[in-house]
């Protein structure tokens, strides 16, 4: 008789933890109640840009520094405040200036006598120069005018 009750008892011992192991399940993915979900924000791997460039203080900013044209053309582009730019510029050989620019969609916009243009990416093959034909890393303000970093 002894035998049977130890059998039985192993019996609702396996039962016991099987609902153990039951509860401690995950729960099932709750259904779409209309409720809206946060979203859990993550931390970037270390070593990673934690800067979404769409919210980016420049969004253009790795573009700051010197680029160089044909005959001594030239423009220095500096990071200013939030979105902002001072464009130092030898567009033309009687046109020198600094201009005010600010992030776009695609570039840089900024004022020029009287003139709305934009610096934007591109190759020297676009610019239409010559001089430039074959480089790969170039800003261009329209045909005929690019600036190219060697």
């Amino acid at each position: 008789m002894m035998h049977k009750s130890m059998i039985l008892a192993s019996g609702a011992a396996l039962v016991l933890l099987a609902g153990c192991e039951k509860a401690e399940a995950p729960a099932p993915a709750p259904t779409d109640t209309g409720a809206t979900e946060v979203p859990v924000e993550t931390a970037p791997p270390e070593g990673a840009e934690a800067i979404d460039p769409a919210t980016a203080p420049h969004r253009f900013a790795s573009w700051a520094g010197k680029w160089t044209g044909v005959e001594g053309m030239y423009v220095t582009i500096t990071p200013a405040e939030p979105g902002k730019y001072k464009l130092e510029m030898q567009s033309d050989l009687d046109t020198k200036g600094t201009y005010d620019g600010q992030d776009s969609e695609h570039g840089i916009r900024f004022k020029r006598g009287g003139e709305d243009l934009s610096l934007h990416r591109g190759n020297g093959d676009e610019t239409g120069l010559k001089y430039l034909a074959g480089k790969q890393e170039c800003l261009i303000v329209k045909t005929g005018e690019g600036y190219c970093r060697d």
